[in-house]
């Protein structure tokens, strides 16, 4: 039962990380950099508590969760301004919840029972349902244009297939959970200095190092609170996936969709349909 609720932490953390970050604002490599920067201090005060012992596994590892990670959390938080947190998470996490656990059950064999492959793959797919429902938009009442529809599921497919790689990392070189967390957050960091650096160029109003909108600059501060509950869920995820195996560890992960579906409509007042904006108007 205990690994179970650590399995439900990520839910909650993830379900409000996207809410709290359109709520605070900034570019998209503010949003991105505030997570990063707390995720290097709390993985620092995990390596002092546990001290890490380096090897080639381990640094194999991180590397192949941490950028993939980089470039996929960036992604998303990009198709949060197409597509909206309501309908991007619910998306992104129908996506990932396919992918990992036809890679839990069939590649790391977490399943194998018949009875639990039947019932495993009967519960994602009800979770796959919620997740169309959620997105269902009625014919003629869609107030978000087909271009960006177009460019936020192209953008969430990428993100989603490169999430893969971070969440199956750990259990693919079998290092621990713990373990990887620096190492995790110094790939990260790095690969998420390159892509902000690109992206602000673009974005930010005040250039690169600006000081409100720069890489450096006062949102990517003020985003490390999107950090906080994205490093909560994050070590949580990783000793869930350990103890629980992937395809169970990131199922209950994925359960954010509820709090992040919930919380675009009555937070951010996101509208779907004149429907969905007349109860959210009215929360």
């Amino acid at each position: 039962m205990g690994s179970i609720l650590i399995g439900l932490i990520p839910a909650l953390g993830w379900g409000f990380q996207g809410i709290i970050m359109q709520k605070i604002g900034g570019t998209t490599a503010n949003k991105q950099m505030g997570m990063v920067l707390t995720a290097l201090v709390m993985s620092i005060v995990v390596a002092l508590v546990d001290p890490i012992a380096w090897s080639p596994a381990l640094i194999a590892a991180a590397a192949v969760n941490g950028i993939p990670w980089a470039i996929a959390q960036i992604l998303q938080i990009k198709s949060f301004d197409y597509l909206g947190v309501s309908r991007a998470m619910p998306l992104t996490s129908g996506m990932q919840l396919i992918l990992t656990s036809v890679i839990g059950a069939f590649y790391f064999n977490e399943w194998p029972h018949a009875w639990q492959m039947g019932v495993g793959f009967a519960g994602i797919a009800l979770i796959i349902v919620g997740t169309v429902l959620t997105t269902y938009t009625e014919a003629g009442q869609e107030t978000t244009s087909k271009s960006d529809i177009r460019k936020g599921v192209i953008i969430t497919a990428i993100s989603s297939a490169l999430y893969v790689a971070y969440a199956t990392a750990a259990r693919f070189f079998n290092v621990d959970s713990f373990q990887i967390l620096l190492p995790q957050a110094m790939f990260m960091l790095a690969a998420t200095i390159v892509i902000s650096i690109i992206v602000s160029k673009r974005d930010s109003v005040d250039g690169v190092f600006g000081r409100v909108e720069g890489v450096f600059g006062l949102k990517s501060w003020q985003n490390m609170l999107t950090g906080v509950l994205w490093s909560v869920a994050n070590i949580a995820v990783l000793f869930s996936n350990q103890v629980n195996g992937v395809a169970v560890g990131w199922t209950l992960a994925n359960m954010n969709l509820i709090f992040a579906t919930l919380g675009g409509l009555f937070i951010l007042h996101e509208k779907k349909t004149p429907r969905s904006s007349s109860l959210s108007s009215q929360a």
